[in-house]
């Protein structure tokens, strides 16, 4: 069933377009972590991709220790507009994706002006909530109910999410879990872009001599013809979708599958992090990534590559101080020593090495 796909597309995409084609297949939200210094061009450069390439609405939400639940609820609504264009089955199919996608400024925001407009608005397609670590315990949590739920409250009214919903926490910098413990867990994927790797649609943007600001932030809808025909469709989508449902994992796979999670729980620097809902993710994500590669079943190396994202912005380091061998007497200066500099890609990579689970041939 996968050579029904058009494979091509799918080798064609940046590794941002990947993430989030991925979670969109999954029907699951991501994590994207940069340096901090290029987090406002990945911002656009991720609206780009989900007007561009998915045809989707975006609204971003500039989060930050003073954000409060009006200032997100606010942010992640997009205005309905009224539309003159004909009823065809294509074009209404489409509707509910060509929204405006506002940008996020808290600054002097009254709610009640939010309260008698909000009736008016549904939420993006695609929420990238701009710094999320640094915003309040309650907003994280309030971010979590939303994509549990698919629903937020107002102070007039529910709101759902559309069919075609995707979160996306963007964070700058930092190792480890960042986000409240629930919320963390919750994301399926986590992903670091490096600055070197480039921004494409950013950079065509700019061959073109356009002002970036006035396309992402200022256009109510996509201007250009490919805005309105997405590289990957809703239908892709759908297909991947149901390629992912049917793919098989064999026992001996499903045994390295479970070989990596009881190596990750016991390595001696991994003080947690390795929950149930990880498990799930990681057999999810395998069987996701399989018709991408046009295959029908997951191999070991898809389950390695998926445990390449699913746990390294769930695990926690341990302290030297306890590190399990101090029960026994081992010296604290030489656990400090052993521990230092080792992150979770560390761990996940001597997992997955010689030393770790052993896949199958």
């Amino acid at each position: 069933m996968a050579e029904d796909f058009d494979i091509g597309k799918v080798q064609e995409l940046s590794d941002l377009e990947l993430a989030a084609l991925i979670c969109l297949v999954a029907e699951e939200h991501c994590i994207i972590d940069t340096e901090p210094d290029a987090i406002d061009d990945l911002v656009q450069e991720l609206q780009l991709i989900a007007s561009k390439v998915f045809g989707l609405s975006n609204a971003v939400v500039d989060c930050y220790e003073h954000t409060t639940l009006d200032d997100f609820a606010h942010a992640i609504l997009s205005v309905e507009r009224t539309r003159t264009r004909s009823n065809s089955s294509i074009r209404t199919r489409q509707d509910s994706n060509f929204l405006n996608t506002p940008a996020f400024a808290s600054a002097n925001r009254s709610p009640v002006t939010e309260t008698f407009s909000s009736d008016n608005k549904s939420i993006a397609n695609v929420i990238i909530a701009k710094n999320l670590d640094e915003a309040p315990k309650q907003v994280q949590i309030q971010a979590l109910e939303l994509m549990r739920t698919g629903r937020i409250y107002t102070r007039t009214s529910v709101h759902n999410v559309p069919r075609r919903f995707l979160f996306i926490a963007l964070l700058g910098g930092g190792e480890g879990p960042r986000l409240t413990k629930h919320l963390n867990d919750y994301m399926f994927i986590s992903h670091f872009h490096d600055p070197e790797d480039g921004l494409p649609n950013l950079e065509d943007m700019y061959d073109d001599g356009d002002s970036i600001s006035s396309v992402v932030k200022k256009s109510p809808t996509p201007e250009n013809e490919g805005s309105l025909w997405p590289t990957i469709s809703a239908i892709d989508i759908e297909h991947l979708s149901t390629l992912a449902e049917v793919a098989t994992v064999s026992v001996e796979v499903k045994r390295y599958q479970q070989d990596i999670i009881s190596f990750l729980r016991i390595h001696r620097a991994v003080a947690g992090g390795i929950s149930a809902t990880s498990s799930k993710h990681l057999d999810k994500l395998a069987k996701c990534l399989a018709p991408l590669h046009s295959l029908e079943y997951a191999t070991p190396s898809l389950i390695a590559l998926a445990a390449r994202k699913i746990f390294p912005h769930r695990i926690h380091i341990v302290k030297p101080e306890n590190e399990r061998s101090m029960q026994w007497g081992s010296d604290l200066d030489a656990i400090s020593a052993l521990l230092e500099g080792i992150g979770a890609e560390d761990v996940i990579e001597e997992v997955l090495g010689n030393a770790g689970a052993e896949a199958p041939l």
